[in-house]
């Protein structure tokens, strides 16, 4: 998301990290077959608060294109979660990673063969609290008749936002950071600490803090926390925001503090169906107060994942 403001409007577009298009969350996932409905202890409704995600920003005027679709709207949703507990583990935190991580590779296999409808809405909001400016973009992430994936854009307003504008970063963060997955392969990028276990909501969790060894040059990477479910050792939840922040000059690509909530799909696997974030940027010509969400919804089976086993081998 960029800023420009005053006579650096025309010059200068400072780029904020929010999340980004839905474009890019698109080309993530991928699948054929049956629908399964989200559930699970974590699960959300279906819309989101209103106290996160006020009334759309005024409009331009209507332009000719089809009936809008509002984005889904939410009850207010309170989330449950005990002190964390320090107590000994039985089995050893290294032990711990390497069992979630392969469980996490596994998953992002698997989220590539399902289609689901995707909302992304960002906002900024003025001094009185109100928003006054707004992107916003629904889409069916699908597959075409011999199995490609695509996005078809179902919803595009006209684009409001005068402060910030989006950022190739956000694009980014909204397929890698915000549905963030900690593979086997991502697990040496990362220092992680074991916090402690947590129950939030009705699930027991174990809680890490993540943070990136070392910043590779124009690498993109995830700090904050994470929530293990201990049952099936897959991310259950997310609080964090992408880093690094970037300044060169006049240019300023910021990006915001973000909390992501999976459901439960097909027994074991947790997908990403919402994420949030209501954080302040602190620019050099002044702070930009910015409001987005994502939904993640109707995932639906395209396609099995095909298995190899090799034959057992005779005994000798």
């Amino acid at each position: 998301m960029g800023r420009a403001n005053g006579k650096d409007r025309k010059n200068t577009r400072r780029r904020v990290g929010v999340v980004s298009l839905l474009l890019l969350a698109g080309l993530a996932f991928s699948s054929p077959l049956a629908a399964q409905e989200p559930q699970g202890p974590l699960s959300l409704p279906p819309n989101p608060p209103a106290d996160r995600l006020p009334p759309p920003a005024p409009a331009p005027p209507p332009q000719p294109a089809p009936p809008p679709r509002p984005a889904p709207r939410t009850q207010d949703v309170v989330h449950s979660s005990s002190p964390i507990s320090h107590e000994p583990l039985s089995v050893p935190v290294d032990q711990i990673i390497r069992e979630f991580a392969a469980h996490e590779a596994e998953f992002r296999l698997e989220r590539d063969n399902f289609t689901y409808e995707q909302t992304f809405v960002v906002q900024t909001i003025d001094d009185e609290g109100q928003p006054d400016g707004e992107y916003r973009m629904t889409s069916d992430i699908t597959f075409t008749p011999s199995g490609e994936r695509y996005e078809k854009i179902t919803y595009a307003p006209v684009p409001t936002l005068t402060r910030v504008s989006l950022s190739e970063q956000d694009l980014d963060g909204l397929r890698n950071i915000q549905p963030f997955v900690l593979t086997t392969e991502e697990v040496p990028k990362y220092n992680i600490t074991y916090v402690g276990r947590q129950r939030v909501d009705e699930l027991h969790t174990y809680v890490f803090d993540v943070a990136p060894k070392k910043i590779e040059k124009h690498q993109r990477y995830f700090q904050g926390r994470i929530w293990v479910d201990v049952r099936d050792l897959e991310i259950v939840k997310t609080d964090g925001k992408a880093v690094p922040d970037i300044v060169k000059g006049k240019y300023q690509n910021l990006f915001p503090r973000f909390e992501t909530y999976r459901e439960n799909i097909e027994g074991h696997y947790w997908f990403p169906t919402y994420t949030h974030a209501d954080d302040v940027l602190h620019f050099r010509s002044g702070d930009v107060h910015i409001r987005m969400a994502v939904w993640w919804t109707n995932y639906k089976r395209f396609r099995v994942t095909v298995k190899l086993i090799s034959p057992p081998q005779p005994h000798r």
